[in-house]
């Protein structure tokens, strides 16, 4: 008799960062075989190009209480229509945005959910030293400081996310959804992480409260699993792009390992006399090209990452990012501002702290994309995480096996 065919519905927060993965997760999951719906805020929905995988819409892009309780109704009524149309949701996966989704899977009578495409286990919706914690109830003490990286990952994380001594009030919006999300949280709830075992084994073996599953990284499939040569980009932004043949044209001019790709962040890399691709979205008051560098709206970060001119990615350091640059082989040096961007930086390099100056920031590049010994090892290293990030979502790899035992388990539920 044929095993019924798994049905996932899921559920991520209408922002970029949350997309990105989650989509990603919803092609993976859907490769495997399985039925997949894809929900997020309708106006987010209408931007996003998804081809054959299912889809529907949840809600607006509004305020996190009025997400919820739009979303809790138009989520439930999705469901019932899923089933009504002979095509049942056996398993919810949401991510840490949106925890009111696993009261719609109980009272639906969902087999319990799981919470899908999380950040890595210093966060706080993960790590087993991590409590949910009122504003009210916030620790008062010194704030650490961040961290300045100067290459991928391979380094302990501190022992307590950065999240919970943040004094950035934008840190604040957090707080109430990562307490919901441990109230409404299973007993040994399914978590599956964004990251991988080579990279954080005994933090995955640490935690008692949930069980992890990293299953990452979620990338698109032309800088991972090597499936899909074709499949070079999320399809998921939600911002207009540079026209992408202007970039990787200029990008292809240029020598290997020469260029800085950077987020939105100080001028002050203009003084390094580098070659720089740089992502301004929005106001670009003051922001103009020069002889040395490009300057873009938004594009495809991964694509960018990967190509060969690319030698040092200057970052915030997100999850993301972070994870993109390193399956990509390309050093860091980080510039956290909040939420968990300084336990990442951490993550790449526990020795340094505090937020470099100009000055700083031209020596770190120099380090990294110098001549130099220690250039050469941060080169080196960046190279051997970068396969070992590949080799985990390859077939057979530790992730590959991770998601295929986490959907064939959801049979036997």
């Amino acid at each position: 008799m044929d095993q019924p065919q798994q049905h996932f519905l899921v559920v991520s927060f209408p922002a970029q960062g949350h997309i990105n993965p989650s989509l990603q997760l919803a092609k993976r999951l859907a490769r495997l075989g399985a039925q997949v719906t894809f929900s997020t805020a309708t106006e987010v929905h209408r931007r996003i190009p998804l081809g054959k995988l299912p889809h529907c819409l949840l809600a607006p892009p509004t305020p996190s209480e009025e997400l919820k309780s739009v979303g809790s109704r138009t989520l439930a009524e999705l469901a019932r229509d899923l089933a009504a149309a002979g095509r049942p949701v056996t398993c919810v996966v949401y991510n840490f945005l949106v925890p009111w989704a696993a009261a719609v899977a109980r009272d639906l009578g969902v087999p319990p959910p799981c919470i899908g495409s999380s950040p890595p286990p210093s966060s706080p919706s993960t790590t087993s030293t991590s409590v949910a914690i009122p504003a009210s109830s916030r620790p008062t003490g010194r704030t650490p400081s961040p961290s300045r990286s100067t290459g991928p990952a391979g380094s302990p994380r501190p022992r307590r996310p950065s999240l919970l001594f943040s004094r950035n009030p934008e840190d604040d919006l957090f707080f109430p959804l990562v307490e919901e999300l441990f109230q409404t949280m299973d007993t040994k709830a399914r978590v599956l992480v964004n990251t991988f075992e080579a990279l954080e084994l005994d933090y995955l073996k640490a935690a008692e409260s949930v069980e992890l599953l990293p299953i990452g990284p979620t990338l698109p499939s032309a800088y991972a699993d090597g499936l899909d040569g074709t499949e070079t980009s999320f399809g998921g932004d939600l911002f207009q792009q540079t026209p992408r043949e202007s970039y990787t044209a200029w990008l292809d001019a240029q020598p290997d390992r020469s260029v800085v790709y950077r987020e939105e962040i100080s001028r002050a890399l203009e003084d390094s006399q580098r070659s720089y691709l740089w992502v301004a979205r929005g106001a670009r008051e003051g922001v103009k090209e020069s002889s040395q560098g490009m300057v873009v709206e938004w594009c495809s970060q991964v694509e960018v990452l990967s190509h060969r001119a690319v030698g040092c990615f200057v970052t915030h350091c997100g999850w993301n990012s972070t994870l993109e640059s390193l399956a990509c082989g390309v050093p860091i040096v980080g510039m956290p501002k909040w939420s968990d961007q300084p336990a990442n930086a951490h993550l790449a390099e526990p020795s340094a702290e505090g937020l470099p100056d100009a000055a700083e920031l031209r020596r770190c590049l120099d380090l990294v994309m110098g001549e130099g010994q220690r250039g050469e090892a941060v080169r080196q290293r960046a190279e051997i995480w970068g396969r070992r990030a590949r080799e985990a979502v390859r077939e057979g790899g530790s992730s590959d096996r991770n998601l295929m035992a986490f959907v064939q388990q959801r049979l036997t539920d």
